[in-house]
């Protein structure tokens, strides 16, 4: 998420800085080049009106300015100018008559365009045009000159043109120089925007972390994890306040759902021990003949005795708030196959562990022992006579794990998305005896220890259940 968020806000400020850049570069292009063509226009208006007014009779009717007495020397200046203003800047300059031919020029072999951008500046000063608006040049433009064209009037007649051309090296130049300081300036100020922004997205995703967190962990049975007060908009704000509410009141009421079952299986347990009695004192008045009833009894009695056993078992377990510590899994799993091993032996069952000679995990050795007897004992009940169960201690990465394999009829997928939930039993193994509670209590154990609780078919037939807790200092 902070990685998307971020993306969006920094394509927004790209987007939002070349919509400023690109205009500010062109504007700037702009600019120099106008500077450049509005002072050719002046220096062109100067030599104009520096331009003698008469010349010889035949010229006057042609409208044409020629030598006349007195004049020769203010063409000879003329000339002279025009070269110093070709030398000093570096700009091809000519005055010439209406049908091009020149009256100065430097250099002075330099003519009028026969074709292109100096053509067209020339006619239109025929026309009585300045030129105003060359075509912009750009630092990668192919044309590598301004002509700029002024007319020369008198008495409301074009006489004469006044025209320019301007390498545009130099002008090319500076707008690439402006350009590079406009491009510092927008890479700046993108700099701080990454910066804004990061800051941002760490302000706003803050509480959504803490969030996450708090989630993950009641999701994975830590029920005590809350939102600590913190920054970020209000919103969010008031949505982790929200949640704490709603964790409190969940776990309120949890803890009375587990104070009422613990409550109940506790108070039935005496009326049914009660009851039992009275059945065994029943049977010995009863007439022979009724001993399967009474077996039958007998047996629904027990079973109803395991069942509130198992759920006082599981209140327990939910209640517990065991503190994790570093505990020999390896060593606590061979005994408690020790202490299985004659209850494998009765049934025919060999009964196999494999591990290393240590395997510390952050585990509460009761609950955990607990559980391990609980899957040793549902791997026992289902595995079928001449079988084996094996046992095998792994020290993971992060973890340290006991998978116990058995050779039983195995589970379904559908089966095996629902294992371990309270009472559920598989339709194909409703006469084997149990109440539905044993794998749900060895769940509820390791979850209160920071544990989990795995599952996972075994071909041909069978259940791999694997209980895992976490190594010391992975965390």
């Amino acid at each position: 998420m902070r990685t998307r968020l971020l993306g969006i806000l920094l394509a927004l400020m790209v987007c939002v800085l070349a919509a400023l850049g690109l205009p500010l570069a062109a504007a700037v292009a702009a600019a120099q080049q106008t500077k450049v063509v509005v002072d050719r226009l002046d220096d062109a208006a100067r030599f104009a009106q520096d331009l003698p007014t008469s010349g010889t009779s035949d010229s006057a009717r042609k409208g044409e300015p020629g030598p006349a007495p007195g004049d020769l020397s203010r063409r000879n200046a003329i000339d002279a100018e025009v070269a110093r203003y070709h030398d000093l800047y570096g700009v091809r300059l000519g005055i010439f008559q209406r049908d091009g031919m020149p009256i100065s020029a430097a250099p002075r072999n330099w003519q009028v365009p026969a074709g292109g951008s100096g053509a067209q500046a020339f006619q239109e000063a025929l026309d009585g045009r300045r030129s105003h608006n060359p075509p912009q040049v750009w630092p990668w433009s192919d044309d590598r000159t301004i002509t700029v064209a002024t007319p020369v009037v008198r008495d409301g007649d074009v006489v004469a043109v006044v025209l320019s051309e301007s390498p545009t090296g130099a002008l090319r130049t500076r707008i690439l120089h402006s350009w590079l300081v406009i491009g510092a300036g927008e890479a700046a100020a993108m700099i701080v925007a990454v910066l804004l922004a990061v800051r941002l997205t760490e302000w706003v995703l803050r509480p959504v972390r803490t969030l996450d967190r708090a989630t993950h962990d009641i999701a994975t049975g830590r029920m005590a994890a809350r939102v600590a007060p913190g920054g970020g908009p209000p919103e969010l704000q008031r949505l982790a306040h929200s949640f704490n509410e709603m964790a409190d009141h969940v776990v309120l009421a949890m803890d009375q759902q587990k104070a009422f079952v613990a409550d109940a299986s506790h108070q039935l347990r005496n009326p049914l021990a009660a009851l039992l009695l009275r059945v065994e004192v029943l049977g010995l008045e009863l007439p022979e003949g009724h001993e399967e009833e009474l077996g039958g009894v007998r047996e629904e009695g027990a079973r109803l005795a395991r069942v509130l056993d198992d759920l006082l078992g599981l209140a327990t377990a939910e209640h517990a708030r065991p503190e994790p510590e570093p505990t020999d899994l390896a060593a606590l799993t061979l005994a408690r196959v020790d202490a299985w091993r004659p209850v494998a032996e009765q049934r025919g069952i060999e009964l196999r562990w494999d591990g290393p000679v240590l395997a510390l995990g952050m585990a509460d050795s009761i609950g955990f022992g607990s559980a391990l007897d609980a899957v040793l004992d549902n791997a026992l009940k289902f595995s079928p006579e001449g079988s084996r169960v094996r046992l095998r201690v792994a020290v993971r990465h992060a973890q340290v794990a006991v998978t116990v394999t058995d050779a039983g009829p195995g589970l379904t997928e559908d089966e095996l998305s629902r294992v371990g939930d309270r009472f559920w039993r598989s339709t194909r193994h409703q006469n084997v005896d149990g109440s539905g509670l044993g794998l749900s209590i060895a769940r509820t154990l390791l979850m209160a220890g920071g544990g989990s609780l795995g599952f996972a078919p075994v071909k041909p037939t069978g259940l791999a259940v694997t209980l895992a807790v976490p190594r010391p200092g992975s965390e």
